[in-house]
């Protein structure tokens, strides 16, 4: 008897702690009695009848990320490659349906990506894409939604991640935009210059107008103390002409100690004997009178202009 009786302890044993299992957390148990559906079981410790029933299945209820990568082309005959991530989740009080009622979720939910994605993609342009790739989230989670909530599955949220364009489009792309940086920096350069340019023409027109002051300053000094020399020499008995040749040969020899002092005058030639001043004078004399003898010729030969008639 008691042979037979140990075996039976033993196998007994065996059978009841197979009858407890544990469910982990966020996670259900599907549970078959006879292969049909019987319940499910969430986290915790749970008795299920040996032999008769069976784990299916567990299901994970954490929020899945699933990557569908598309190939698709746009309204401008651009081929581009896009990366639609998907999170989604099982819901927990439609366990069943969503394992009984979806062979594969994951290629169901690919399928509707790539229906969604290659309807929307191509009435939009390329550079219109990357603006409004929300909008094509918006619209693969819109209709993910609504399709997979009878499986049991929730669409947590739709994402693009990634648009890939053809590499020669790329290409393309990155030579647009260097070629719009090079026409801006150009256009600052450009405005830089003119600005450069203006104020160096402002500093030189200033720089000649403050010039020409100390000119005209220069030769009413000089004409002043030509005035008081000439007025000097006649104090002493010195006629006119006299004194103008006696100022011009004073000028003639400064000039050329002037020229002669400095070490960055070029070659000049200027006549140095005694009687260059002298003759130099004697030319300026004989314009001054011809002008003068010119001038009273003409004189009266002309009309004066008419005077306008003034009424008071």
């Amino acid at each position: 008897m008691g042979i037979y009786l140990a075996p039976v302890i033993f196998f007994g044993l065996i059978i009841l702690f197979a009858s407890f299992f544990v469910v982990k957390q966020e996670t259900a148990a599907i549970i078959e009695r006879f292969g049909k559906f019987h319940g499910v079981k969430h986290s915790g410790l749970h008795l299920k009848l040996p032999v008769i029933d069976q784990i299916a299945k567990r299901l994970n209820l954490r929020i899945q990320q699933l990557d569908v990568m598309i190939d698709t082309k746009t309204l401008d005959n651009v081929f581009i490659k896009m990366k639609i991530s998907v999170q989604y989740q099982v819901i927990r009080n439609q366990v069943g349906d969503a394992f009984y009622r979806l062979e594969n979720p994951e290629n169901q939910i690919t399928s509707f990506v790539f229906d969604v994605v290659r309807a929307e993609v191509p009435k939009l342009k390329l550079d219109d894409v990357f603006v409004r790739k929300d909008d094509i989230a918006v619209a693969v989670k819109s209709e993910l939604q609504e399709a997979m909530n009878s499986y049991g599955y929730d669409i947590i949220k739709a994402l693009v991640t990634d648009i890939d364009p053809d590499e020669q489009v790329k290409h393309a792309m990155n030579r647009i935009n260097a070629a719009e940086r090079e026409k801006t920096a150009a256009e600052y350069e450009s405005e830089a210059q003119r600005i450069r340019i203006v104020a160096v023409a402002k500093a030189e027109a200033e720089s000649k107008k403050l010039q020409g002051q100390g000119i005209a300053d220069q030769r009413r000094e000089i004409a002043k103390g030509l005035e008081e020399s000439v007025r000097m020499l006649n104090n002493v008995d010195i006629n006119s002409h006299e004194a103008s040749a006696l100022i011009v040969v004073t000028q003639h020899y400064d000039t050329l100690h002037s020229v002669g002092a400095s070490n960055r005058s070029n070659l000049v030639l200027l006549p140095n004997s005694p009687t260059a001043a002298s003759g130099m004078l004697n030319d300026l004399v004989v314009a001054m009178t011809t002008a003068n003898t010119v001038g009273e010729a003409t004189k009266g030969k002309y009309p004066d202009p008419p005077q306008k008639e003034t009424g008071f």
